[in-house]
């Protein structure tokens, strides 16, 4: 395939203005459920967070806000994070609740049977919507590891009643400009019935809410083999795609980099957002990873995750539509799948490595980045105190 300079134009166009929400989660320790890794330099406060955030903005240029876990995140004041945020060239964006690291919620939180948890749930959700009134943030993320392990455990109608019952407490709470995004996942930690395991219970769930209740799909969150992008299709087609948490999986819910397992996928799933334009910001669909690095240094690993989305974006958008389209009607099934393939096919890191150029920025960010010494210098600096993460 030939990518002419009208094509280069069009895509370099769009991806100027393409937009990665980063997790603040990921510049913390994580690890498996046996074992969190800790790396010297990793951040302790939230405000080291946005500080590494920053960074990634800084040698992309593509990722000017910062999602945040509350209570992870909290803060005393929202107001000096954000100006602290803005300092670092960024600024604070969704905000995550957490229902799944208390001792209560052992049978589950807005599900629970018992009614003094669920109300205990419902108010971290509701304290939530205050913090974002505080930042300005249009997203609550809702993800809820409710679920039973055994059959009769618990009545899986009633679950579901419940859950609409908390969801339409916290819809209520929303400000005009203000949405909620329900994610679901397919199991994990609930083993027998999982309460929100598919896209149609969280898609079911919102439509019953109404117009600012939202479907996340969570790239990692399916069974092996599920077409994610006919879900992506379904979702957008509906105006029920609230956006993306990036990741890849081999099994079920590893939060690998994002193109790591499957890029062809996910160069798959740009292309459905790019038909559906969904990349335009008035779409309101959200673009964000959702990863822990385990393994890998934090700060590059969301960077090269960033230049993984924006790889897979550009190749979606020079498929040559017309060309698609015409071998779609004409029913040539090989010509329709050889114009997707020649797309996928194309070299465009040259072509990012120009937009780069003319943004201001260093043609490789992973070098620039590497070369900086930041890494070296909250090595050094970064001593003493709790490093932020999650305990295994």
């Amino acid at each position: 395939m030939t990518t002419t300079i009208a094509d280069s134009r069009a895509a370099k166009a769009v991806l100027r203005t393409q937009r990665i929400e980063l997790p603040s989660w990921a510049f913390g320790n994580s690890g498996t459920r046996f074992k969190v890794f800790a790396q010297k330099g990793v951040s302790r406060t939230p405000y080291e967070k946005i500080d590494d955030a920053g960074q990634v903005n800084r040698y992309t240029g593509v990722a000017p806000t910062v999602a945040l876990h509350i209570p992870w995140d909290k803060v005393d004041d929202y107001g000096d994070l954000a100006r602290h945020a803005a300092e670092q060239g960024v600024a604070l964006g969704t905000i995550n609740s957490n229902t799944f690291q208390d001792d209560d919620y052992m049978l589950g939180s807005v599900c629970h049977p018992d009614a003094r948890v669920r109300q205990k749930a419902v108010d971290h959700l509701l304290e939530c919507v205050d913090i974002m009134d505080a930042t300005g943030s249009r997203d609550l993320k809702l993800w809820f590891a409710d679920g039973t392990n055994y059959p009769g455990q618990d009545d899986i109608r009633a679950r579901q009643d419940r859950l609409a019952e908390a969801l339409q407490k916290v819809y209520a709470r929303l400000g005009a400009d203000q949405r909620m995004v329900l994610e679901y996942k397919l199991f994990e930690p609930a083993f027998y019935s999982t309460d929100v395991p598919d896209w149609g219970t969280s898609f079911a769930h919102c439509l019953a809410l109404g117009p600012k209740a939202k479907v996340v799909v969570d790239t990692g969150h399916h069974a092996p083999g599920t077409n994610i992008e006919f879900i992506v299709a379904s979702l957008l087609r509906a105006d029920k795609l609230g956006g993306f948490d990036f990741n890849s999986r081999f099994y079920a819910d590893d939060d690998l980099m994002v193109g790591a397992a499957d890029p062809f996928q996910l160069f798959r799933i740009m292309h459905e957002c790019v038909k559906a334009g969904a990349l335009r910001p008035e779409s309101g669909v959200a673009f964000m990873l959702d990863q822990c690095h385990n393994l890998e240094p934090k700060i590059p690993g969301q960077i090269r995750s960033v230049m993984n989305v924006q790889e897979a974006t550009a190749k979606a958008l020079i498929v040559d539509q017309k060309a698609l389209e015409r071998a779609q009607q004409s029913g040539d099934v090989l010509g329709a799948n050889a114009v997707l393939m020649d797309a996928y096919n194309t070299d465009v890191r040259p072509l990012l490595q120009d937009l780069r150029v003319e943004m201001k920025l260093d043609p490789e960010p992973m070098v620039a980045f590497a070369r900086s010494g930041y890494t070296e210098k909250v090595a050094a600096e970064r001593v003493g105190g709790q490093q932020a993460g999650w305990g295994a």
